[in-house]
């Protein structure tokens, strides 16, 4: 129960409402978010993308970090950052292979982990299609996706999961991670109106049941069996919510169980005791916590003590305010966790921006 305490713990603050498009920001976050999208945009490179630590990741942080621009309002034809919107896309449109992924997978920055980049790749560009005004260039990016969603679907592993690699290029080995980052990335295109495979959804459902072990938790992967019957991760489980969300589950049971287990582990940020994953886990429970919003959590959980609801409003105080007070003065956020140091700081900056912008409503993937 040490992240409901947490929660509890920080200062009261009026119920939020449901957010519209185009709210503000609390005015007290307001420059936080400024410096940060200004610091993204500064460090995108001419061509388009942004890169990770030693030059990796560059198709994930391309995706992320458009995103995170994408929802402060800007769009690929108006708005502050529309021109690194449209250079992000068109790096990503360069590197499509004829089979349909995006990415080098030749490439020894990502080439070992193309799917993470594929996945995300999907989601950004998913949500730039629709504000395409040239005619043949959205043509041309709804066929991409289309494509890009059936290499998914082809890439998926015969347990309904994914892995670093595709099933074939991967010996069939799949985890939680990946499958989440597809699974939003075909979410998404579902939402733009890209034909998408459903069964690849439906299977990747059943793979986090398959994963989820007795106390809620969804376990790292089923490639060497399990279950279910592994050690729970609350990352993995904290992500794992929001692919129930996505797919319309937003009271079964399974969801109920994730959330349970996800109250019951997650730590405090900026308590000193880190976990490996916290942006990454942070990034997706933010999203679970802003679609129940203020009063979804007793619809859940009717029976629940006062002690135990979980509300936006109280999440979004404490988390918030521990983003205004560990940020660097460039804008961006340093690197604290095992998994970002080994990424860098445009992954925790463009993380840490698209959960302070989720009251904007800009995107249709993050909204109530």
């Amino acid at each position: 129960m040490q992240f409901l305490r947490w929660l509890l713990a920080a200062v009261t603050v009026s119920a939020v409402t449901p957010a519209a498009w185009g709210e503000e920001i609390p005015k007290e976050y307001r420059e936080t978010v400024n410096k940060g999208l200004a610091w993204l945009a500064r460090t995108q490179f001419k061509d388009g993308h942004w890169e990770g630590v030693n030059s990796g990741y560059a198709v994930s942080m391309t995706a992320l970090a458009g995103q995170a621009l994408l929802c402060e309002g800007s769009t690929i034809r108006e708005g502050k950052y529309r021109d690194n919107i449209r250079r992000a896309v068109d790096w990503l449109l360069d590197r499509v292979q004829p089979n349909g992924l995006i990415g080098v997978p030749g490439s020894p920055s990502e080439g070992g982990r193309y799917m993470y980049g594929h996945g995300f790749a999907v989601m950004f560009l998913a949500c730039v299609v629709g504000e395409e005004e040239n005619v043949r260039r959205r043509e041309r990016l709804i066929k991409l996706l289309e494509k890009a969603c059936k290499y998914s679907r082809d890439a998926q592993t015969n347990r309904g999961g994914w892995g670093y690699l595709s099933a074939k290029d991967g010996s069939n080995f799949d985890e939680g991670s990946v499958t989440i980052t597809q699974m939003q990335g075909l979410r998404a295109a579902r939402n733009a109106g890209v034909v998408v495979p459903i069964q690849a959804i439906k299977d990747g459902i059943e793979y986090l049941r398959q994963s989820t072990n007795d106390q809620g938790g969804v376990q790292y992967s089923l490639a060497f069996g399990g279950g279910g019957r592994g050690d729970g991760r609350p990352a993995l489980t904290a992500a794992a919510i929001c692919c129930g969300f996505s797919a319309g589950e937003y009271q079964g049971d399974l969801v109920k169980k994730w959330l349970k287990f996800c109250q019951n582990t997650l730590t405090t940020p900026g308590d000193g005791r880190r976990m490996g994953h916290d942006e990454y886990t942070h990034y997706y429970f933010a999203q679970v916590v802003y679609v129940l919003g203020d009063d979804r959590y007793k619809k859940l959980f009717p029976d629940a003590k006062p002690d135990e609801v979980l509300t936006w409003s109280k999440y979004r105080k404490a988390f918030f305010d521990e983003c205004k007070r560990t940020q660097s003065a460039d804008g961006s956020w340093s690197a604290d966790s095992w998994t970002a140091r080994m990424v860098g700081p445009v992954y925790v900056t463009a993380c840490y921006l698209t959960i302070m912008q989720l009251d904007k409503g800009a995107l249709p993937i993050y909204q109530r």
